[in-house]
């Protein structure tokens, strides 16, 4: 029998500040019935995760619901009684929140933070919640529960605390989940497990569920109704096939239309532009502050080069060297990108993609084997080299909101880098440059002015990468720069790396999960599987005939979203 799990009507959220009244959720409408997925999608900004948040009770103050009411199970509930809403929340509704590394409590291990919630909803004693716990962490795809339930969150990588976090929603075995961006951090192969786990959740237990994510190909694979939002608004609703074969909204047409091919190539992505958006600013970098990093000495050599590099760290500590046991991360990792060149890495969650682009950067020291840029050994550099490496080499990090000082104005964060390295003459010339960097990235100059959490996930990262761009680097490590952003503000950054690339000749190490984003972006990849690579080479020769099993496994799991229409 299929029934109304949950309901919203008319919900407008909004948020007072010092300039007046923010709508950010407007006259939006939805319901969810038993074993039913719906998708919410719509630009960063749009409303999405307040949408959820609100049917959670979650609305961060000072914001707050002013009209319409949420429904749970028929029966109406009061977003302002947090006592209604604490015998409810992870109980009867549930959610699986965007960044894992904020919603998981770093002091304590994964399965601490598993078997209270299991003890808490579920009345087990310890050993059942452990065991629980367990079988949780095995069903998200968590190789070896039996010990890794036992490590801290900051032992895991970003997709695998993406997992755990999925694991402590699905812990009290709820009636609602509201699923904000569940698949961000996560490979296709994990993906594709998960997206199977939910929908057969759904179907098996008749849970229902609000799936908010900027994925297309997601939502073609596992939602059964869509409703595509725009500034605060619901635009456009029905079922999945019928909205994605044949949109009626304007808006819905240009959103589609950025969704990045994994079956050919293109020159440039469609950008949206909708009614009276002015569209994101093209830069001229021949005339603009950037610019002025052109120069660089040609090189015949690699920009970067490793060879057989190495790295393990320490599973097991003893104060006995021969009772320490080690887990290798890195394998024999040898690579080169030539200057003006991007080299992309594919693999699964924990195949050492991000832990490559900390060991180049400096972060990791390797055990053996070198990493060599611009035909110096980073071993060797001293202090200066060191420094001036550090300018020339940029990383755009997986995790937006940590990698942000939230106790500082954006502008400030942003001229801190500037004024380290000396590319300005003055502290007023760096906020100027700062506010023309947030402007370039879509953001604004106002932005300056505000601090990271008052920006949505995609937006921080926008942050990001202005950031990076802040000390005009001749090398860029990208570990998962998109993964936090919706298609069309994916179109507009990754134009504007190309933008970057040819006007002033920037190389790109380009780590992803998402392997249509890699085919537009990369010369030549690599594709990791347990610290080692599976296989290398030129992009559309690995796409079109990849030679190695894993290779061909990735690619026939990636989302459809053309087939799936």
């Amino acid at each position: 029998m299929i029934m109304t799990h949950l309901e919203i009507r008319d919900l407008r959220v909004e948020y007072p500040t010092r300039k007046g009244t923010f709508v950010a959720v407007e006259d939006v409408s939805l319901t969810i019935d038993s074993g039913e997925i719906v998708g919410v999608v719509g630009e960063s900004g749009a409303g999405k995760s307040t949408v959820g948040a609100a049917a959670i009770g979650l609305i961060s103050r000072p914001g707050r619901i002013t009209r319409g009411e949420i429904r749970l199970t028929g029966k109406r509930i009061d977003p302002t009684d947090s006592r209604q809403f604490s015998g409810l929340r992870g109980r009867k509704i549930s959610m699986i929140f965007q960044d894992p590394l904020t919603s998981l409590n770093p002091v304590e291990t994964v399965g601490a933070q598993l078997i209270e919630t299991i003890r808490l909803h579920l009345g087990m004693n310890e050993a059942e919640a452990r065991a629980r716990a367990v079988e949780l962490l095995d069903k998200v795809g968590i190789r070896d529960p039996e010990h890794r339930v036992d490590d801290y969150p900051h032992q895991f990588s970003g997709g695998m605390r993406q997992r755990v976090v999925i694991a402590l929603a699905l812990a009290s075995e709820p009636e609602v989940i509201i699923a904000d961006e569940p698949t961000t951090a996560l490979d296709v192969s994990v993906q594709a497990q998960i997206l199977k786990l939910l929908r057969r959740l759904c179907d098996e237990q008749r849970v229902a569920m609000i799936l908010v994510t900027h994925d297309m190909g997601v939502i073609a694979e596992v939602t059964d109704r869509v409703a595509v939002m725009y500034r605060g608004r619901i635009v456009e609703t029905g079922p999945t096939r019928q909205v994605l074969s044949a949109p009626e909204h304007a808006y819905t047409r240009s959103l589609l239309s950025a969704v990045p091919p994994i079956d050919r190539k293109l020159d440039r992505f469609p950008q949206v532009t909708y009614i009276e958006d002015a569209g994101y600013p093209a830069v001229d970098l021949g005339n603009h502050w950037l610019g002025e990093a052109r120069g660089f000495d040609e090189i015949d050599t690699p920009l970067l080069e490793l060879q057989d590099v190495c790295l393990d760290f320490l599973s097991r500590p003893s104060f006995l060297p021969s009772r320490r046991s080690w887990f290798r991360a890195l394998d024999h990792i040898s690579f080169k990108i030539a200057p003006g060149k991007t080299f992309g890495l594919v693999g699964e969650s924990g195949s050492g993609k991000s832990t490559i682009s900390r060991v180049i950067t400096g972060i990791y020291r390797q055990k053996s084997g070198s990493v060599r840029f611009a035909g110096k050994d980073i071993s060797s550099l001293d202090a200066r080299g060191t420094t001036e490496m550090r300018r020339q080499m940029q990383m755009v990090f997986q995790d937006p909101y940590s990698s942000l000082n939230a106790r500082q104005r954006v502008g400030s964060i942003l001229i801190e880098p500037i004024l380290l390295h000396k590319l300005a003459s003055s502290r007023k010339m760096a906020w100027e440059i700062a506010e023309d960097l947030l402007h370039i990235v879509g953001l604004g100059k106002a932005a300056a002015r505000k601090f990271p959490h008052e920006f949505s996930g995609g937006q921080r990262q926008r942050i990001s990468i202005a950031r990076a761009l802040a000390t005009r680097p001749r090398f860029l490590v990208c570990d998962e720069p998109t993964s936090a952003l919706d298609v069309s503000v994916q179109a507009q950054i990754l134009n504007l790396l190309r933008d970057l690339q040819d006007q002033l000749g920037l190389t790109m190490l380009f780590v992803s999960h998402d392997l249509a984003v890699i085919r537009q972006m990369c010369d030549e990849m690599a594709v990791m599987r347990a610290g080692r690579i599976q296989e290398q080479g030129v992009v559309e020769e690995l796409y079109e005939q990849p030679k190695h099993p894993y290779t061909s496994e990735l690619l026939s799991l990636v989302p459809r979203f053309a087939t799936a229409c």
